[in-house]
């Protein structure tokens, strides 16, 4: 008990610090009046606080390993912000990867949840695969679809744009490392995330019984 105490003390101080990074980073965007920093910075400040709402509001526990990861993905996003997306080439394919696999971990945990949840609904393990990587391209191309019109509007009215984007073959080489984060999610991940299944699916019992 004693250790998983320290374990658990630990994640939440590493949290913290990621959250102050990004903070920081936000007093950076606002000093220097860039509005990409500052949108993005508050974003990611907003989502770090997410697991804690979840928690509090819903009963649903993250786990520690993903609110790590998912606070690792957005912290590291807000950091490419500052320049390193353009200074630093594989930047982006860092970032993408990683969002990649906390958003197919958050689309199989919620499918299996209303597996486990459902008796009427049977998904086999092999489909579960399929629809990983599905859900998490899906997501991608709806976030580069965001870029692209966030990009057309910026220039339309003149200001800094608030995402980056490249060229169509930035958005290629940002999707295929999207696909290495759903496989990496759907080969290796999966049973780490049984925690999380488990706490939506008596999220889901708690609902259906009043």
């Amino acid at each position: 008990m004693a250790q998983w105490l320290r374990r658990a003390d630990l994640g939440v101080l590493a949290g913290r610090a990621m959250q102050s990074v990004i903070a920081v980073i936000l007093v950076v965007g606002l000093w220097e009046r860039s509005i990409a920093v500052v949108v993005n910075a508050s974003l990611a400040l907003a989502i770090t606080f997410l697991p804690a709402l979840l928690r509090r509001d819903w009963d649903v526990h993250l786990g520690t390993g993903l609110t790590l990861w998912m606070t690792l993905a957005v912290l590291l996003h807000t950091v490419g912000m500052l320049g390193f997306y353009v200074s630093v080439s594989w930047w982006d394919h860092v970032t993408h990867t990683l969002s990649a696999t906390v958003v197919a971990s958050v689309g199989y945990a919620t499918a299996r949840a209303v597996d486990e949840y459902s008796d009427a609904i049977y998904l086999p393990s092999r489909f579960l695969f399929v629809y990983i990587l599905l859900f998490t391209m899906a997501f991608g191309v709806l976030w580069e679809v965001l870029e692209f019109s966030a990009r057309f509007v910026t220039d339309l009215v003149g200001v800094e744009a608030v995402l980056i984007q490249f060229s169509v073959e930035d958005t290629i080489v940002d999707l295929i490392f999207d696909f290495v984060g759903a496989v990496l999610v759907a080969l290796f991940g999966t049973p780490r995330l049984q925690s999380l299944v488990t706490s939506l699916t008596e999220r889901l019992d708690r609902v259906s019984t009043g």
